[in-house]
């Protein structure tokens, strides 16, 4: 944490626009990332964001400067996108850059970047089978690096709900990673031997 952010903080709380517009400056990238990744689309992540930063400079003067500002912030955010994502129920992740793959080449051929594509777009699709609020703390331990304590402040939950959520999260994930292994490899098998040429499905 920048050593001057509390008295910008400060200087926000006593009604300053200057320094709250720092602030924002400050945070528009990890609140946009975060809100982009719940909700996987462009547009509905920059509404996101920007009702975050009102909601956030509406509720500045309740900030409690003993707590991580990023984590107020991004709590915030989360829980603004589980709302909406429960309300289309419809739940998307993008996984641009998503730490679950190996970085790419920095000269990827034309397959290996189908490939990385491919793999990504498996990875979208187990995702989307997640509860809402078990997405967030997927999205908020892999792709923030937050600890169970921090996740839980921010999405309002004990620590243990937290890694029983995450538990509960990681099993499903990887028995449907799984399950999608065995259906692409019986669908090569079939399709290579002659019986079938596209899936029934």
């Amino acid at each position: 944490m920048d050593q001057a952010e509390p008295v910008w903080i400060a200087r926000a709380q006593k009604g300053s626009s200057e320094a709250f517009t720092h602030l924002v400056e400050v945070y528009q990238t990890p609140v946009y990332n975060l809100c982009s990744r719940m909700l996987g689309d462009a547009y509905e992540a920059e509404d996101a964001a920007q009702e975050t930063f009102l909601r956030a400079y509406q509720n500045l003067r309740r900030y409690d400067d003993q707590r991580s500002f990023s984590t107020w912030l991004l709590s915030i955010a989360a829980h603004y996108c589980i709302d909406q994502i429960r309300k289309r129920r419809m739940p998307l992740v993008s996984l641009d850059d998503t730490p679950y793959l190996d970085p790419p080449d920095q000269e990827p051929g034309p397959e290996a970047s189908l490939g990385r594509r491919e793999e990504q777009k498996r990875i979208e699709v187990l995702l989307s089978t997640l509860t809402a609020q078990d997405r967030a703390v997927v999205v908020m331990r892999y792709w923030y690096d937050l600890s169970y304590e921090e996740i839980a402040e921010s999405l309002s939950m004990s620590v243990s709900a937290v890694k029983s959520r995450l538990h509960r999260a990681r099993l499903s994930l990887a028995q449907n990673w799984v399950d999608q292994e065995s259906k692409a490899q019986l669908i090569k098998e079939r399709s290579r031997d002659g019986k079938v040429h596209s899936p029934a499905f």
